[in-house]
C-alpha cells in the first residue's frame, strides 16, 4: 500500500469517520449517544487590492475567518442535557433574551477521533459553542423502523487540533 506523500507516520490507512466521542470540556463522560457530528470547517475571505502603479495585477491577502456551525444528532432519551443547553439561549415565557445566562450558554466542546481499537488518535477543542437551532424530535413515521432523533446546530468561534494527542501505537 502506498504511503501518504510526505508522511513520517507509520499508519498507512486513514481513520474511519464512525468512531468518535464528544465531550463538554470539564466533564469526564462523553455526551450521551451522539451518533452524527458535522464536520469542522473554516473559511478565510480573500481581500484583493491593487497598487496604483501596477495596472494589470491584483494582490490577494487573507481577510476575516469564519467558522461554520457544527450539527450534532443523537437518539432521543431521557437525558435532557441538549435541551437544557439550548434553553440557556432562549427562556420560554420571558421577553426575548431577558433571562439568558450569559455565563453558561457558551460551552467548549472536545471531539475525539478513535482508531479501530478504540484508542484516541486525534483530538479537537471547539471554542465558545452555543446552540442556534434545536430540534427536539425528528419526523414521526408509523411505517419507519427507526429511532427518534434530536438535532442541534452549534455555532462556534473556532477550533484547534490538540497537539498533546500523539499517534497511537498499533497493537
Amino acid at each position: 500500500m502506498a504511503q501518504f506523500p510526505g508522511s513520517i507516520t507509520k499508519r498507512l490507512d486513514p481513520y474511519k469517520n464512525f468512531k468518535f466521542r464528544v465531550y463538554f470540556v470539564g466533564k469526564t463522560a462523553p455526551v450521551l449517544g451522539v451518533s452524527k457530528l458535522g464536520g469542522l470547517k473554516r473559511t478565510t475571505e480573500v481581500v484583493s487590492h491593487r497598487d496604483g502603479a501596477i495596472h494589470n495585477h491584483s494582490f490577494k491577502g487573507p481577510g476575516r475567518t469564519n467558522f461554520e456551525a457544527i450539527t450534532m444528532e443523537r437518539g432521543v432519551t431521557h437525558d435532557t442535557e441538549f435541551e437544557e443547553w439550548a434553553n440557556l439561549v432562549w427562556a420560554q415565557g420571558t421577553v426575548a433574551g431577558a433571562h439568558m445566562s450569559l455565563e453558561k450558554f457558551r460551552r467548549d466542546l472536545y471531539i475525539e477521533v478513535l482508531n479501530e481499537q478504540g484508542v484516541k488518535a486525534i483530538g479537537y477543542t471547539v471554542y465558545r459553542c452555543w446552540v442556534s437551532e434545536f430540534q427536539a424530535l425528528s419526523d414521526f413515521d408509523a411505517n419507519a423502523n427507526a429511532v427518534l432523533i434530536e438535532h442541534l446546530k452549534i455555532e462556534n468561534e473556532g477550533w484547534l487540533r490538540d497537539p498533546q494527542v500523539q499517534e497511537p501505537t498499533a497493537q
